[in-house]
């Protein structure tokens, strides 16, 4: 019987192929960026592509170092992390509130969420910049952090994970004595886990991407994002693409970290909302 089960049918040799070249198609940016970034200026602007570096070398590198590349990669790593944190638990808590709680309002306040998912973030850039003006946290990374925190999708996504406890569980905890604090750290994260990983992912990733936040509220050189202090050394040295992959294959590796880091999770929240769905 087992046999029969993994025999191999023009289904699954049809769907092996489609997979492996989609798998080509997805990791060969990735790896003519690595590649690219050991090559010499000849070798990237030679008519006839190389495939492998023929010869390697690591100036691309130490010319990006001399900048001060690493505080733009601190200070991207700075935004991702605490945009990470700080909107994986208000979402947590907000939808745990909206799924779980019963107020005046509720249905009226997730209504307002929802629309304020198909509201454009270019739409409310300027009123954000001059809140930050007036909050005195212009040019600082604040700036980008505080508004990504309350993250309309975090919190509807948080949401439907909540719904799903059971609540003879919460129940059960205030019989015990179990106050909110406690009955949301020990009974709540634990069950919402896997779409907690799910959101840190996407917010890492919303966080570390969006150029165009960053390019608003940071001027500063000491203040500038990797993304931003790749875009200006462009300019300046007239399209360097050995420099530019160089400064793409470091920004990259957080993200690949990442990803890893909580693909398990990710993976358990994708299921998770199939079979509820």
């Amino acid at each position: 019987m087992n046999k029969g089960l993994n025999k191999m049918t023009p289904y699954k040799a049809f769907s092996g192929v489609i997979l492996a070249i989609l798998t080509v198609f997805l990791v060969f940016p990735l790896y003519w960026i690595f590649t690219g970034s050991v090559k010499t200026a000849a070798d990237i602007n030679t008519t006839t592509p190389q495939w492998f570096p023929i010869h390697p070398t690591l100036d691309n590198y130490q010319r990006l170092f001399e900048n001060p590349a690493l505080l733009w990669l601190w200070n991207t790593v700075f935004i991702a992390v605490m945009a990470l944190a700080l909107t994986c638990i208000t979402s947590a808590m907000a939808g745990y509130v909206l799924a779980k709680k019963k107020f005046y309002g509720r249905a009226l306040i997730f209504s307002l969420i929802v629309c304020a998912m198909a509201l454009p973030k270019q739409v409310i850039l300027i009123p954000l910049l001059k809140e930050m003006a007036a909050l005195n946290l212009h040019d600082t990374l604040w700036a980008v952090i505080l508004p990504t925190v309350g993250w309309p999708f975090g919190v509807f996504l948080m949401k439907q994970f909540s719904e799903g406890i059971p609540n003879e569980m919460l129940e059960a905890a205030r019989i015990d004595g179990a106050g909110e604090v406690r009955t949301f750290v020990q009974i709540i994260l634990p069950m919402v886990k896997p779409g907690i990983g799910a959101l840190a992912i996407f917010t890492f990733i919303t966080a570390w991407n969006d150029y165009f936040m960053q390019l608003i509220m940071l001027t500063e050189n000491t203040s500038l994002t990797i993304s931003l202090g790749i875009a200006n050394l462009q300019a300046e040295m007239a399209t360097d693409f050995g420099l530019i992959m160089a400064g793409a294959a470091v920004a990259a590796i957080p993200i690949l970290t990442v990803f890893l880091m909580f693909q398990k999770y990710f993976t358990q929240g994708i299921t998770m909302g199939a079979v509820k769905g």
